[in-house]
């Protein structure tokens, strides 16, 4: 049986009929921060104040979290007046599990055990696949699909 995966871009939760692999909010954070880098879709550098103001968060955690994707060589910065942080490749050539593993490490559903009660082939052979499935899906998922659905959101119509 093939498990049906349920996403949203926006909130980053994977939802597994009743299980749930949380996302921490650093992961979620540089996935937000690398697709609005894509969506400005520039060879200029995007000032860390400007993130800060279009993603609301403070430019003391922006950052931590862009310092992280610069040492991982996703993103490049730029010290002084005209700097900023602008991403090092295409839009097409990120995948989600690729700025994923950068915060989260590798995705993983099992801890490491020496625990021979765990030790069973068709256990081991569930898990094994539940982790490929999600590898599978993260790796095959692009930045610039999750930009362009940004890009192409019209936006909320409120009426009061």
């Amino acid at each position: 049986m093939i498990a049906e995966i349920k996403y949203d871009f926006r909130n980053f939760n994977f939802e597994f009929s009743n299980f749930m692999l949380k996302i921490t909010t650093r992961g979620q954070y540089a996935l937000l921060i690398m697709a609005d880098l894509a969506e400005s879709a520039s060879e200029k550098y995007i000032p860390l104040k400007i993130l800060s103001h279009r993603l609301n968060l403070s430019v003391k955690y922006l950052e931590q979290i862009l310092i992280k994707l610069s040492k991982a060589g996703l993103v490049e910065g730029l010290r002084g007046n005209n700097g900023g942080y602008k991403l090092t490749r295409t839009a097409d050539k990120y995948t989600v599990g690729e700025i994923m593993r950068v915060m989260e490490g590798d995705f993983s559903t099992r801890t490491v055990t020496n625990s021979a009660a765990l030790k069973h082939i068709g256990n081991e052979k569930f898990w094994d696949d539940f982790d490929k499935v999600i590898n599978d899906f993260v790796d095959s998922v692009t930045l610039e699909e999750i930009a362009k659905q940004n890009r192409d959101f019209p936006g909320f119509n409120y009426c009061i």
